[in-house]
């Protein structure tokens, strides 16, 4: 054996962080496969996010209680917006359905799907700003679930 392979391999030998690797198992074949990277995927996170913070905003700074705030820009933006997300989640769930996968991912993209509108809907329909804070509150709390079922890592089908 030559010294620069001998050294070698007695430097890996000794960072404490190769031999940990090394006693992990091996993974699975057919273990599933995150899509969060994948641009449709990252992109509904991304946007999921996006949408998210300004709910929020609105929440924090009382903007969905002004009485032209439906009709203004900022909403009718937004909720431009959601629909185009709610239609790019139809999408995730689609492609999902056309590779076969069996999972919960594809059954809960399909679901935030059809529940943005709802949500969405739900926050003009509020007439008092305590049901508006819930609404949004819910919208809020279905923007995060679209990012955070992306995102987990996925799971071996039982």
């Amino acid at each position: 054996m030559s010294c620069g392979v001998a050294l070698a391999v007695s430097l890996l030998l000794s960072d404490p962080n190769v031999a940990i690797a090394a006693a992990q198992p091996p993974a699975a074949a057919d273990a599933p496969v995150s899509v969060a990277g994948e641009p449709l995927f990252a992109d509904i996170v991304a946007r999921s996010g996006l949408l998210r913070g300004e709910v929020q905003g609105w929440m924090a700074a009382g903007f969905a209680d002004r009485a032209d705030f439906f009709s203004g820009a900022d909403f009718l933006g937004f909720k431009a917006r959601a629909a185009e997300l709610a239609g790019l989640d139809m999408q995730g769930h689609l492609i999902l359905k056309e590779r076969g996968v069996d999972g919960d991912l594809k059954c809960i993209l399909r679901g935030i799907s059809e529940d943005i509108p709802v949500k969405v809907a739900a926050v003009e329909a509020a007439t008092t700003p305590a049901e508006r804070g819930v609404a949004l509150d819910e919208l809020a709390y279905l923007l995060n679930d679209n990012v955070e079922v992306i995102t987990a890592p996925p799971q071996p089908e039982v």
